[in-house]
């Protein structure tokens, strides 16, 4: 099954927060996401090039779903940081059952024209303690053309992890030379490239 980077995700317990120290770290200006009403959060983003990077928190004026939020915001704490990445496909129903257990079913989604759908875990954590991608098939323009190109983009995604023989075999459909698989102690480190010299976000 084959996949491809879509985009990668900070979470961050207040969105101005988390924008704020997005934006000090890149020295580059994010733009207004949206509302995502079914998961009560909400927000920002940042092309980068055919990638592009969300900035979300848990929308405190949304009302809370019955349900685990995405990315395990429900129990997300502390300064932000990136905690997740998004990898695209082109059948999602035949994704998630080749995906591991844990990966989630599938959810349709919108936020205003925007419509796609994302596999969702039932506990809102995803496989490999987050490592592994949520899985999203987008039905319609995808978000990152879209948005002010003001020159960043992704050099390389480095997600280490104590099983990362494992992790690379669940994710041999995903051939991209940005992407980089490597043991250690779980953590994401994206390492961009912008109109200032390289950044990184971890």
């Amino acid at each position: 099954m084959k996949l491809r980077l879509d985009h990668l995700a900070v979470s961050c317990t207040a969105l101005d927060a988390g924008a704020a120290a997005v934006e000090a770290a890149l020295g580059l200006p994010l733009v207004s996401g949206g509302r995502h009403a079914h998961m009560g959060t909400h927000n920002r983003l940042l092309r980068l090039g055919d990638l592009y990077l969300e900035v979300i928190a848990i929308d405190p004026d949304a009302a809370a779903p019955s349900w685990p939020r995405w990315f395990d915001l429900d129990r997300f704490s502390g300064a932000p940081r990136l905690t997740n990445w998004v990898a695209a496909c082109d059948d999602l129903d035949a994704a998630l059952l080749h995906a591991p257990d844990g990966a989630g079913g599938a959810m349709d989604l919108a936020r205003g024209d925007l419509r796609w759908r994302m596999g969702v875990p039932d506990n809102g954590r995803l496989p490999f303690g987050g490592a592994f991608p949520a899985l999203i098939q987008w039905q319609g323009p995808h978000p990152a053309p879209r948005l002010p190109d003001t020159g960043a983009r992704l050099s390389r995604l480095v997600v280490s992890h104590p099983e990362a023989v494992a992790l690379r075999a669940a994710l041999s459909g995903l051939t991209d030379a940005r992407m980089v698989i490597e043991p250690g102690s779980l953590t994401l480190c994206a390492e961009i490239d912008t109109p200032h010299g390289r950044r990184v976000l971890a």
